[in-house]
C-alpha cells in the first residue's frame, strides 16, 4: 500500500489523458500529473514518487524530492503568511507546506528559516509542519553506544552550546569548549556520541574522542598525500572552516594528526602546506 507523505515504489496500471495511474493499494489508484512522466513509461513499470494530496485535496504522486517527508525534522523558509491559516513553507514541492498558526512555537514571518517537523494529519490526511519539535522527539533512552557516529540537525544556540537533534529522532547538546568554529542553525552534520546522560540526552562531539580519532585521520590525511603526488596544501595554519570542508574535523583534531605524522617523520611541513616522507614504516600507533 502507498504511503502519504513518503516516496513509493508504484506500479503503473493505466494511462489516461492527464497522465498516468498507479496502484497505491489500499488507498486505490493515484495519478501522476503528466509533466512528470518521462518517455517510454507504459503499464507494468514501477515508478519511484512521493504521494501527497494537491490543493484540491486530491491524493496525487510527484517525481519531484521535497526537502524533507513525514517524521523528518527540516531548516525550511517561510514563503508567505495567511492571516488567516498560517504559514506556508518551501519544502521543494509544488504545493507549499502549511504551518498552522497552532503549530508555531512562536510566530513566524515571510523570508524566515525555521526548524520544523513533518507529521500527517490523522483526520484530514494532509501533510502539515510544526515548529513546536518537542512533543515530536523520541523521549524512550536512545540505543546509542558512546563514540558511536551519528547524523545531526543543528537547532539552535544556548549558552552552553548548540542544540541538535539526533538521527531524527533524540535531543543531543555540542558545547560551545569542544568547538573550533561556530555553528548554524539548519547545519546538517556527522559526529559522534560523546556522553549519553540520565533522562536520555546526548552530548555530542564533530570529532571521535582521544587516540582512535587522531589514528583515523592520520590515515586520511596520509592517502590524501598520496593520491595527490606527496602534496597538500593544508597545514596547521589553514582556517577551520577549509580543514573541516576537506577533512570532515576541527582543527584542534587536524594539528593533532598533523603532529602525529611529523613526529613519525612521515612529514614535512612546507610553509604552506605538507609533504609525504619517504618512510613507510609509520603506524598510527606507534
Amino acid at each position: 500500500m502507498a504511503i502519504i507523505g513518503r516516496r513509493n515504489t508504484l506500479s503503473v496500471v493505466r494511462e489516461a489523458a492527464p497522465g498516468l495511474f498507479l496502484d497505491g493499494g489500499e488507498l486505490g489508484e493515484i495519478l501522476l500529473p503528466g509533466r512528470y512522466i518521462e518517455r517510454g513509461v507504459a503499464p507494468g513499470d514501477k515508478l519511484d514518487v512521493f504521494v501527497y494530496l494537491d490543493s484540491e485535496d486530491r491524493l496525487v504522486a510527484t517525481t519531484e524530492i521535497p526537502f524533507a517527508m513525514v517524521g523528518e525534522f527540516a531548516h525550511l523558509r517561510v514563503i508567505s503568511v495567511n492571516l488567516r491559516i498560517g504559514a506556508f513553507l518551501d519544502w521543494g514541492l509544488a504545493k507549499d507546506l502549511l504551518l498552522p498558526f497552532r503549530e508555531q512555537e512562536t510566530p513566524v514571518r515571510a523570508g524566515q528559516r525555521v526548524i520544523a517537523y513533518i507529521y500527517l494529519d490523522q483526520k484530514s490526511n494532509r501533510i502539515v509542519a510544526t515548529t513546536r519539535l518537542y512533543r515530536h522527539l523520541n523521549r524512550r533512552a536512545p540505543n546509542y553506544r558512546e563514540g558511536q557516529a551519528v547524523e545531526f540537525l543543528i537547532t539552535g544556540s544556548t549558552p552552553l552550546g548548540y542544540n541538535a537533534i539526533v538521527e531524527n529522532a533524540h535531543q543531543g547538546l555540542l558545547y560551545h569548549d569542544k568547538l573550533s568554529a561556530p555553528l548554524a542553525v539548519g547545519q546538517n552534520l556527522k559526529g559522534f556520541i560523546r556522553t549519553i546522560r540520565s533522562g536520555g540526552k546526548l552530548d555530542l562531539s564533530l570529532d571521535a574522542s582521544g587516540y582512535k580519532r587522531v589514528a583515523s585521520l592520520t590515515d586520511q590525511i596520509v592517502q590524501a598525500l598520496e593520491r595527490n603526488g606527496g602534496r597538500l596544501g593544508f597545514d596547521d595554519g589553514s582556517s577551520p572552516e577549509t580543514i573541516r570542508e576537506a577533512f570532515g574535523t576541527s582543527k584542534k583534531a587536524f594539528k593533532q594528526a598533523l603532529g602525529a605524522l611529523y613526529k613519525a617523520r612521515r612529514i614535512s611541513f612546507e610553509s604552506p602546506g605538507i609533504k609525504l616522507l619517504d618512510n613507510t614504516s609509520f603506524s598510527p600507533g606507534e
